[in-house]
C-alpha cells in the first residue's frame, strides 16, 4: 500500500470511527432562490408486526424521499444466517418503528450514504448535528463473518470501539472491501445485508444538488442531504 492510499484509508476508517459518535440597485436581476420544499409529512408509528417467519431471509422495505424529486421504496436483503446478532438488533430497530422519520444524515460521495440516528427535520450547525435518538445497547461487532463491504451490501457504524455499534448504519455506494473489512491487525465493520431493489432511489439521492457541507463536524467531505432524506416508512417485509 503507498503513501497515498495509506492516507486515503486513514481518512476514511477516522471519518468512520466518528460515524456513530456524534450527537452532535441597477444591473441585471438577481436569479430566483431555489424552491423550497415543504417538510415531508412523516408519522412516527409503529409499524405492522413483522410477519411470520420463514426460512429465506429476511427482508426490510425503506419508504424513502427527500420531498424534492427523490422518493420511492428500498428493499433490504438482510443476511441472518452470518450476521444473526446484527439482522435481529437491526430488526428490533425496525419492528419498533425506531426508524420512521429518521434522516440519511451524512453522505460521504464515493464511499457511504449513512443513516439511523437523528430524527427529521435536520439541519447542519455549527459543529455539530444535535442529539441522536436514543438507543439499545450495543452490540458485538460481527465483522468476521464472511461478508464484505461491497458496493450495496448494508453495514454497521459504530465509534472506533469494536463492540459499539446501536442503530446507525450505512450502504457501501461503491466498493469498501479494502478499506473497511476486517484484517489480520485492524477491526472492519459489519455487513448484514444488500440493498436488492431499488438502488436507484440511493443513486438518484447521491445525485441530488443540495447537499450541506459536514466538514466542520467529520473533517472530511461528508455533507448533509438537503432537504432531508427520510425514511417515511420501514417495514419487515418477510
Amino acid at each position: 500500500m503507498n503513501a497515498s492510499t495509506t492516507t486515503t484509508r486513514a481518512a476514511l476508517l477516522a471519518s468512520l470511527t466518528a460515524l456513530a459518535a456524534c450527537g452532535g440597485g441597477g444591473g441585471d436581476a438577481a436569479p430566483a432562490p431555489a424552491p423550497v420544499p415543504p417538510p415531508v409529512a412523516c408519522t412516527s408509528s409503529p409499524p405492522p408486526a413483522p410477519p411470520v417467519t420463514v426460512s429465506a431471509e429476511p427482508q426490510v422495505t425503506f419508504a424513502v424521499t427527500n420531498g424534492f424529486g427523490v422518493s420511492g421504496t428500498m428493499v433490504l436483503t438482510l443476511n441472518r444466517t452470518a450476521a444473526p446478532v446484527t439482522v435481529a438488533n437491526f430488526l428490533q430497530y425496525v419492528n419498533s418503528g425506531f426508524y420512521n422519520c429518521t434522516v440519511f444524515h451524512r453522505l460521504v460521495p464515493g464511499f457511504v450514504l449513512q443513516g439511523g440516528g437523528f430524527a427529521t427535520p435536520l439541519t447542519a450547525s455549527g459543529v455539530a448535528l444535535g442529539a441522536t435518538k436514543p438507543t439499545n445497547a450495543p452490540i458485538v461487532l460481527e465483522d468476521n463473518n464472511g461478508l464484505s463491504n461491497r458496493r450495496w451490501t448494508l453495514a454497521m457504524a459504530r465509534t472506533g470501539q469494536p463492540d459499539t455499534a446501536t442503530s446507525q448504519f450505512f450502504i457501501n455506494v461503491v466498493d469498501n472491501n479494502t478499506i473497511l473489512d476486517r484484517t489480520a491487525t485492524t477491526r472492519g465493520y459489519a455487513v448484514f445485508g444488500t440493498v436488492t431493489a431499488g438502488t436507484e432511489v440511493v443513486t438518484a439521492a447521491l445525485a441530488a444538488p443540495n447537499c450541506v457541507s459536514l466538514a466542520s463536524v467529520f473533517g472530511d467531505t461528508s455533507c448533509l442531504p438537503t432537504p432531508n432524506l427520510t425514511i417515511t416508512a420501514a417495514i419487515q417485509t418477510r
